[in-house]
């Protein structure tokens, strides 16, 4: 038989706020995607759930790309094989669509091949191909991580647990945003005064989230691209202002135009009740503390 293998990859929420392609959360909703060698030279690719009426079905397919780009960079004839997606991540909404895309297909290129691919090499592909390392890192490494590069381009992530009276609510509406559309609208530069005030709240989120969800509200603050952003999803900010005013911890997830809340078994109803009114499908993720893994037959 041909090599078969599967991946599990999670959602993710990028900024929470303040910390701009920086921090990420992994949440747990997956796709899960299946890779299996067929040895004819042909790509073909299956869809269910999310996305099956319009993902491109060739090599075309972002996994199929990263899987076919990484063999050749790597030197290796990987031949044709069949992709079988099973989505449940929404494409276009600010939850990491792509990235897991591209994780996904970096990972399967390492079962397929048999190389020894380590996590460092995914993560600085999937940086390279994906054009910044927050959604990556949260979706390889789950939980709560911090990413940055260095001045040569080199990709670094830190993962740790998120303390676990908060409670995720992720509110998708039925619009999609580009990522590109979304960072053409941010200024190229801002006030010392704003890059003061989102270097604070970045800091005290990480605490927030590791040790004091007391601080949740101020420290999700921001300054630095959701206010540039607002006309591109009008409603999403409305939202987010309304869930502010209530006192529930919330910002706009990744690009948009889906809302995050960061709330608590105390607010958490609040919350869902708010995103639901607002017309958003409202739910609640437990946070991924586990990325992508190879799930054992």
């Amino acid at each position: 038989m041909s090599k078969k293998v599967t991946v599990s990859v999670p959602a993710s929420s990028a900024n929470l706020g303040p910390g701009y392609d920086s921090l990420a959360l992994a949440l747990d909703l997956r796709d899960v995607i299946t890779a299996q060698l067929t040895g004819d030279n042909q790509v073909e690719v299956s869809v269910t759930g999310i996305g099956s009426e319009n993902l491109p079905k060739d090599e075309s397919h972002l996994i199929a790309q990263t899987i076919i780009q990484t063999a050749k960079q790597l030197g290796v004839e990987i031949g044709g094989f069949k992709l079988t997606c099973a989505n449940a991540i929404p494409q276009g909404r600010g939850l990491g669509s792509s990235a897991a895309a591209i994780v996904a297909g970096l990972i399967l290129t390492r079962e397929l091949t048999g190389l020894e691919i380590g996590d460092d090499y995914i993560l600085q592909e999937a940086t390279n191909i994906e054009g910044h390392p927050d959604n990556v890192s949260a979706c390889l490494m789950g939980g709560l991580t911090i990413s940055w590069e260095t001045s040569e381009g080199q990709a670094n992530t830190r993962a740790m647990n998120v303390n676990p009276a908060i409670v995720p609510i992720v509110g998708i509406p039925d619009a999609e945003l580009s990522t590109e559309k979304a960072r053409e609208l941010i200024p190229t530069q801002i006030a010392h005064v704003d890059a003061v005030f989102n270097s604070a709240r970045t800091a005290l989120l990480v605490a927030a989230l590791v040790a004091d969800p007391s601080s949740l509200l101020d420290a999700t603050a921001d300054r630095l691209h959701q206010q540039y952003r607002r006309s591109a999803y009008p409603e999403s900010m409305k939202l987010v202002d309304l869930l502010r005013e209530k006192g529930i911890a919330a910002c706009i997830s990744g690009a948009g135009p889906s809302v995050l809340a960061l709330a608590t078994a105390e607010n958490a109803n609040l919350a869902l009740g708010l995103i639901s009114v607002a017309g958003f499908t409202g739910t609640a993720l437990a946070i991924a503390n586990e990325g992508a893994f190879v799930p054992v037959n």
